[in-house]
């Protein structure tokens, strides 16, 4: 018997989504994690009394840069929400759709519809993605 490639796309599609959101979420609350933690070692080297405060703190304050500005570049934590927004989205029509709820409540061609709404939640992800990155490169992000 021949599986649902219509499930089996949305299975594949909610795993992908669910992963790189995961990913996301993670790189960013990494990035900031260390963001912090250099901006808090910045007061401790002034109360050092060392000769090398001035490297210290520059070096703090260059890593402080440097991890803000990878987060500018890669966007981890609007990949990271928009990612989780389209796996819940397509979290609920998998779940309406067994269900045979909402749209897909009493009519005969529940897969036909399953794949026009998960490749229009699919869809408009994608061009909430594609915006963000136009934005980000007519900033001057590259």
């Amino acid at each position: 018997m021949e599986g649902n490639v219509t499930l089996e796309r949305l299975d594949d599609q909610l795993a992908w989504y669910s992963n790189r959101a995961r990913a996301n979420q993670q790189l960013y609350k990494r990035l900031k994690v260390l963001e912090i933690a250099a901006a808090a070692l910045v007061p401790v080297a002034g109360a050092s009394g060392t000769s090398q405060l001035p490297l210290i703190a520059g070096l703090l304050g260059a890593l402080i840069v440097v991890l803000e500005g990878i987060q500018h570049v890669y966007q981890y934590q609007s990949n990271w929400i928009g990612y989780r927004a389209t796996a819940e989205g397509l979290k609920r029509e998998k779940y309406l759709h067994a269900a045979r709820a909402g749209a897909y409540a009493g009519v005969t061609d529940r897969d036909r519809i399953l794949a026009e709404r998960i490749e229009e939640v699919m869809a408009h992800e994608q061009t909430k993605w594609v915006e963000t990155q136009d934005t980000h490169s007519a900033a001057g992000g590259g």
